[in-house]
């Protein structure tokens, strides 16, 4: 009986995975149905199809978790499958907005395909990735490449809304931050590893707080320069903000000194300062953040750089949907224009769903990073300890850029929210980010096993006393 407990264990974790991702299936189909009753009155022509997608695109990930990573977390998937599914129903809902009162094509159909790629994406890395400590051999490789996908925008991108940090080949467009927080978490988890001794030490001390070494600030200096460069030439506050952030995560986590984080904090705010002061886009963003309603003054009585309606827009969209919103396809969230695809589709959920249902949102990003927490604590090898604080700590700094930038809590970075929001790049990229999360999860969870199984080295009281 001994010997089966690991088939146990790990049938059970897939199993319970199973049970959700029929709830999955369930929520998101009763929300496309109730969506295309509350606007059309008639349930939607695609309900079997978008049916039939989510159960094949949920049983096919299971499937192949099961298969390639039976130890897993049983609740990464189906959290990821949700998010994905829910961003499906409103990008249907939109689509009729926007065709209505804009006339312009859908994109729900384009995000389906997406969503294929990215849970066979997913799958791939998880079957081909059989121990993700393989990663920590090719660490600078990565940095070099994320580098280069990091400033690529800035020389070949296209200025798309004031920020260039698309590539756009042929008909498709690229956004190579996306997959860059996956490279600079790899990298700097395997970077730290061999350097956070040298890291941890302590140096002088200034305004009562004891400062990293000078010598040891050159990697954080580095890094904010990069972050400020990215702000500088390709006018993308977001990416500049998550580039930088994960990495001071990452050493806090690794040296345990609060100065690095109250250091990273102070150079983060003097960086934006500068850089918001004298670069117009930036300031812009700012303007629109400071004075959201200024926008509807006389053209002469606004400040200088307001042009955009939108954060006053998805301000007036989340007061109309109070604590339980107006109902899903209820609302007009299609006002915020091109933006209520991207960004401010949140702001949709808190029109329609309320404040409750942005909540729930919002607690789902909580309990996928709490996972992703969770892994880091079980984890064998620092390596998976720092990446899997490292994907984390990626996800929910982006998750708050957006959600800041869209509620009024801090300057519009035109970040996509991961999973619900438009866009190829993004969901490819958090597809992938799951996929390492699944295999650092089985990876600690096999281990973990294997130790329960193995015999006690220490001889029974009796042998002693012979």
């Amino acid at each position: 009986m001994r010997g089966l407990r690991p088939l146990t264990a790990a049938g059970a974790r897939r199993r319970t995975e199973a049970l959700l991702l029929l709830f999955v299936v369930a929520i998101t189909v009763f929300g496309h149905a109730s969506a295309g009753l509350a606007m059309n009155g008639v349930l939607p022509e695609n309900l079997a199809g978008f049916a039939v997608s989510m159960t094949l695109l949920a049983l096919v990930g299971h499937l192949g978790v099961r298969r390639f990573a039976a130890y897993a977390d049983p609740l990464v998937l189906p959290l990821a499958m949700l998010l994905t599914g829910m961003g499906l129903v409103l990008l249907h809902r939109l689509d009729q907005g926007y065709l209505d009162r804009y006339g312009s094509a859908p994109v729900a159909p384009g995000q389906l395909v997406w969503s294929v790629v990215g849970v066979g994406v997913c799958l791939g890395v998880v079957a081909l990735l059989r121990d993700h400590r393989y990663l920590q051999r090719f660490i600078y490789l990565t940095m070099a490449v994320a580098l280069v996908l990091l400033i690529a925008p800035a020389f070949f991108g296209a200025d798309t809304y004031g920020a260039k940090r698309w590539i756009i080949i042929g008909g498709m467009s690229l956004q190579p931050g996306e997959f860059v927080k996956i490279m600079i978490a790899v990298f700097f988890a395997g970077y730290l590893v061999v350097h956070r001794d040298t890291l941890a030490l302590a140096g002088r001390k200034f305004l009562g707080m004891r400062l990293p070494p000078m010598r040891q600030l050159g990697p954080i200096i580095t890094v904010w320069i990069v972050s400020l460069l990215v702000l500088v030439f390709e006018r993308d506050l977001g990416t500049s903000l998550l580039f930088f952030g994960v990495f001071v995560v990452m050493l806090y986590v690794a040296t345990e000194r609060t100065s690095w984080i109250l250091t990273g904090l102070l150079m983060a705010g003097v960086g934006a300062f500068v850089v918001g002061s004298t670069e117009p886009h930036v300031k812009n963003r700012v303007q629109a953040w400071l004075n959201p309603m200024a926008i509807f003054l006389p053209e002469a009585q606004r400040p200088p750089g307001l042009t955009s309606d939108q954060s006053a827009q998805a301000l007036f969209s989340l007061g109309t949907g109070g604590i339980t919103g107006t109902g899903l396809g209820q609302g007009s969230p299609e006002m915020i224009k091109f933006a209520g695809r991207s960004d401010f589709i949140l702001t949709s959920v808190g029109e329609e769903l309320g404040l409750a249902g942005l909540m729930a949102v919002l607690l789902l990003y909580g309990l996928l990073v709490q996972r992703g927490l969770r892994m880091a604590l079980g984890a064998r090898d620092p390596f998976g300890k720092l990446l899997a604080v490292g994907l984390s700590a990626g996800l929910a700094l982006q998750v708050f850029i957006v959600a800041g930038g869209v509620t009024g809590l801090i300057p519009l970075t035109g970040k996509a929210i991961p999973f619900l929001a438009s866009g190829g790049s993004s969901l490819l990229a958090n597809w992938i980010m799951i996929a390492l999360l699944l295999r650092i999860s089985d990876s600690a969870e096999r281990s973990r096993e294997a130790d329960a199984r193995a015999p006690d080295p220490t001889p029974p009281p009796a042998a002693l006393a012979a």
